[in-house]
């Protein structure tokens, strides 16, 4: 099988957090020298990996290749609007054969389930940006384990992901960005 890196990406605030309880972003989540930066990400990747509702909150302009996690799906199958995969009942090593036959980047920008299941599948990177001094109470934590306290860094680092230097991506904010990656190749 071709070479397959899982980038993931997600703006967080102070907890942690990705969502507010109604699961949307909100405004102090959003910051145009991270968009610009994502989009770019977005760009270099070969696939988007998100869930149904993310898919569907977020137009898709660029017509970019999405794979969109749902039970609705027996498997994998592809739609006008991207392929729909339901990992319970094919693995991923199976799906992204089909989806990505020469392999390539896969980007995945949650949410909170689909940032989950790629801890088990293992990230090459997770592009992690923080929105310093913001909190969402009774949010949406980045990842599970980050409802008892634990840090979105410390779940990273208990996957042997390890931290880049931290770089400022908006002074203003400010918004900074640290990408954790895998030490198993230098990606």
């Amino acid at each position: 099988m071709p070479s397959v890196e899982i980038h993931g990406y997600a703006i967080v605030s102070d907890d942690d957090r990705i969502a507010d309880a109604s699961g949307r972003t909100p405004d102090v989540l959003r910051n145009d020298a991270d968009w610009a930066y994502f989009q770019d990400e977005l760009n270099q990747s070969a696939v988007t990996v998100l869930g149904r509702l993310g898919h569907e909150a977020n137009p898709n302009p660029k017509g970019r290749l999405r794979m969109i996690l749902s039970s609705s799906s027996p498997g994998l199958e592809r739609r006008p609007d991207g392929w729909w995969w339901n990992p319970e009942a094919l693995a991923w090593d199976q799906a992204i054969r089909t989806v990505l036959p020469g392999g390539g980047r896969v980007a995945v920008p949650g949410g909170r389930r689909v940032f989950d299941l790629f801890l088990a599948v293992g990230y090459d990177a997770f592009h992690l940006t923080r929105a310093e001094g913001t909190s969402i109470p009774d949010g949406v934590p980045v990842f599970s384990g980050c409802r008892e306290g634990v840090s979105a860094e410390n779940v990273l680092a208990e996957q042997r992901l390890k931290p880049e230097p931290r770089r400022i991506l908006d002074p203003a904010g400010p918004v900074s960005l640290t990408i954790w990656r895998n030490g198993r190749q230098d990606l």
